[in-house]
């Protein structure tokens, strides 16, 4: 029997490594993660390994290690696409889009995407946006993993009427979005707390313990989406203030690692079936 074998490249806000670590857990498969650690500011990279090298240096990694697996999942770095395409001809791959990578660009992008044998986007404003003759085709919506041994309630840690609002003063989206959180916290009568993650970053294993120090966490306003924070505050037992003002409990079934990993592998099954014959012959 051929063992099935995940690399994923690259990891947009931890969700590589979720994936991985549950992929290996629940199926046995074997799964790696790499990315640069650049751009791992908050070292959301908890399984797999980050690499100290230039953007070239890392392609070339990531296309020396990619011979070692069946399934090449690629995140957020579409350029490397082609490369992997015209070199592992037989090889099932697989794009994942997360958010401004992908949103409003699928025409401008198709060249890159369209290598893939599987495309997958994180929220279903993505997919709703995706061109229609490829949705449930070639394109399918993933909701993000949490990882839910990290995050967690923690009771004791709860502070009554207070409320965090994340941003990052570099990106203007969040930033309008600030403006927007105060005005809820004041309606619902919270105390805001706001914290830019550009001037005081988090470690990702210690946002549980940050999170959990709130009864309410208010998420960004710009797009009708739960941001991945949201997801993890959501998953700490928070309340949390969504795009519309709607406030919500409970970590939603379609977001624990457990049920996300199995229909990514049914994602996987149907675009590259020859992968899973050759495992089970």
């Amino acid at each position: 029997m051929k063992e099935t074998s995940v690399l994923h490249i690259w990891n947009v806000a931890g969700v590589s490594s979720i994936l991985a670590k549950y992929q290996n857990r629940l199926f046995g498969w074997k799964t790696w993660v790499i990315m640069r650690k650049e751009f791992d500011q908050f070292i959301t990279t908890v399984y797999g390994e980050l690499c100290s090298c230039g953007r070239a240096r890392f392609y070339l990694k990531s296309i020396l290690a990619s011979r070692l697996y069946n399934i090449i999942h690629i995140h957020y770095i579409d350029k490397i696409l082609p490369w992997l395409r015209r070199i592992y001809r037989r090889k099932c791959l697989v794009m994942h889009y997360h958010g401004s990578d992908i949103r409003g660009k699928w025409e401008l992008k198709r060249r890159l995407w369209s290598k893939a044998d599987l495309v997958i986007v994180s929220t279903q404003d993505l997919f709703t946006e995706a061109p229609s003759s490829e949705r449930n085709k070639k394109i399918f919506h993933l909701p993000n993993p949490v990882d839910t041994e990290l995050f967690k309630p923690m009771p004791n840690l709860r502070r009554k009427g207070k409320a965090l609002f994340i941003y990052s003063s570099r990106r203007p989206k969040l930033r309008e979005s600030l403006e927007w959180a105060k005005k809820i916290a004041k309606q619902n009568s919270l105390s805001l707390e706001i914290l830019d993650i550009d001037r005081n970053p988090i470690r990702y294993i210690d946002m549980p313990r940050l999170l959990n120090r709130y009864e309410y966490f208010i998420d960004h306003c710009y797009v009708p989406a739960l941001s991945k924070t949201a997801l993890e505050a959501l998953a700490c037992g928070l309340k949390v203030i969504r795009w519309d003002g709607r406030v919500i409990e409970g970590l939603p079934e379609q977001h624990k690692p457990e049920n996300v990993v199995k229909k990514l592998k049914e994602y996987y099954e149907r675009a590259c079936p020859e992968i899973f014959s050759k495992v089970l012959a």
